[in-house]
């Protein structure tokens, strides 16, 4: 046999002395701009002011994180951190955020990647941060000029956290740089962070604002293909239509859409979306979208998937939306948190009464030892929101389910009732029906404001909204 020569492995093309030295050169310029939505960076600035009060004289480090691997040298879309998001308006990979004391308060500095353009042997040596791979992406200079921020390369963190006087307040297990460097105690840092975000000034309640109205738009969306999903598109159609305008109008779906349809409605969290659509059924729509900001929406309506309501599914949206209008009529300022969510339990434990689907009275069913009207609704019925579609979760509970509401809390109200298909406690014309209706609200001085009421609420609201999205 003739001996051949070896070839070269493709993978190992960055070996080729011929590509190393025509890849390097002959590259002109590219566009490299922050694309940053008007109003980020002075609310940025504003957060950062609110939160060095919270920690006068001490470090502080907070990181955008890293997107996970999902299987080998494949990774999940990256998105960053919330409280990363919140205080620097950046959306870059393995960034941190440093707040050093100085007179008056601190000094913000970015630390970033720097990213790898011509002439840098990893422009095309690394599939992670070469631009030839990636594209090309700010830079420090691009970046220090959007966010009017002083920023170093992130090979700098050692030593500007050298030492551990002032003390430092990290956010840990997010960034592993941090984490080696024995600052990762974040839960005193975290829980400051999310009790300031319960309050939101005017550009983030603008930015709610836009995302739920994107939402409504992909709602309607949804509707319209109806007919497609009942002929055999089936729920996974319906999810991948919202989830389109989620990522036409935003960066992405704020938390996994839930289309459920038929005898999945009854299921709290159906995100396998991969079932049919009976014509005859209930649709439950739980869906977001999250703005390039990562302010999410998450709105919920149930409507009947030919366009009108049956005499049980009507009996149970009823009664749901009875208790949603009571719910919301006591989200204001000064009221306790709890109060919207106590509410909402006993109108729908009256309402199981009146059906005779309770073994006790309504006031023995609302005692905290007897909960008998859970079985129908084991979630609560709503929760902070803003950045994260559950936000502010860290807060103390003083500070969330034990507090009181106060003017810029944005926040859901979403009770509904879940009779699943093999329940039988409760009849056969009700069992398989689930109905929950969602809506965004922010507090204001005298009351709240419903941010997502373009969307209908009211029985005969919801069939004529249907039919008008059926007819295009």
């Amino acid at each position: 046999m003739t001996d051949r020569p070896a070839r070269r492995d493709p993978s190992r093309l960055v070996e080729a002395t011929g590509f190393r030295s025509s890849v390097g050169t002959g590259w002109g310029d590219a566009a490299r701009e922050v694309r940053l939505t008007p109003g980020a960076r002075e609310a940025a600035a504003a957060h950062r002011a609110r939160l060095s009060a919270e920690f006068p004289g001490q470090r502080i480090a907070v990181a955008s994180g890293r997107a996970p691997v999902r299987a080998n040298d494949t990774d999940y879309d990256f998105r960053p951190d919330s409280d990363f998001s919140w205080l620097t308006g950046c959306n870059a990979e393995g960034a941190v955020l440093l707040m050093l004391p100085v007179s008056g308060g601190h000094e913000a500095v970015l630390l970033l990647r720097e990213p790898a353009r011509p002439g840098d042997p990893e422009f095309f040596g690394s599939a992670r941060d070469g631009e030839l791979w990636i594209g090309p992406v700010p830079g420090l200079a691009e970046w220090s000029e959007a966010l009017g921020l002083t920023c170093r390369r992130i090979e700098d963190l050692p030593g500007l956290l050298r030492g551990q006087h002032p003390a430092v307040n990290a956010t840990g297990g997010v960034e592993p740089m941090l984490d080696a460097l024995g600052y990762g105690n974040s839960s005193g840092l975290r829980t400051v962070l999310a009790e300031l975000r319960r309050f939101k000034d005017d550009w983030e309640i603008g930015q709610l604002q836009a995302a739920v109205d994107a939402t409504v738009l992909g709602f309607a969306e949804v509707a319209a293909e109806l007919p497609m999903a009942i002929k055999g598109g089936g729920e996974r159609w319906l999810q991948g239509t919202f989830d389109r305008r989620a990522r036409t109008s935003g960066n992405a779906p704020g938390y996994a859409s839930i289309l459920a349809a038929g005898p999945h409605a009854p299921v709290l969290h159906w995100v396998r979306c991969d079932g049919d659509v009976p014509a005859d059924g209930l649709l439950l729509m739980d869906a977001g979208v999250e703005v390039n900001t990562y302010y999410t929406a998450d709105v919920t309506r149930t409507f009947p998937v030919n366009g009108k309501f049956s005499d049980p599914q009507r009996q149970v949206y009823e009664l749901v939306l009875k208790a949603h209008l009571a719910a919301m009529a006591d989200v204001r300022p000064g009221v306790e948190y709890r109060a919207f969510h106590n509410t909402a339990m006993r109108v729908l434990a009256e309402g199981l009464h009146d059906w005779g689907l309770l073994p006790v009275s309504v006031d023995e069913a609302l005692d905290p030892d007897g909960q008998h009207h859970r079985r129908y609704i084991v979630c609560g019925v709503g929760h902070y929101l803003g950045l994260d579609v559950h936000d502010c979760a860290r807060a103390r509970a003083e500070a969330y389910h034990e507090g009181t509401l106060a003017a810029g809390m944005a926040l859901t109200v979403e009770p509904g009732l879940y009779f699943h298909p093999n329940d039988l406690t409760v009849p056969p014309e009700l069992r398989g029906l689930g109905v929950r209706i969602e809506d965004d609200l922010v507090v204001t001085d005298t009351g709240a404001d419903v941010l997502s009421s373009a969307l209908p609420i009211t029985a005969a609201g919801i069939e004529e909204w249907v039919s008008g999205c059926l007819r295009g």
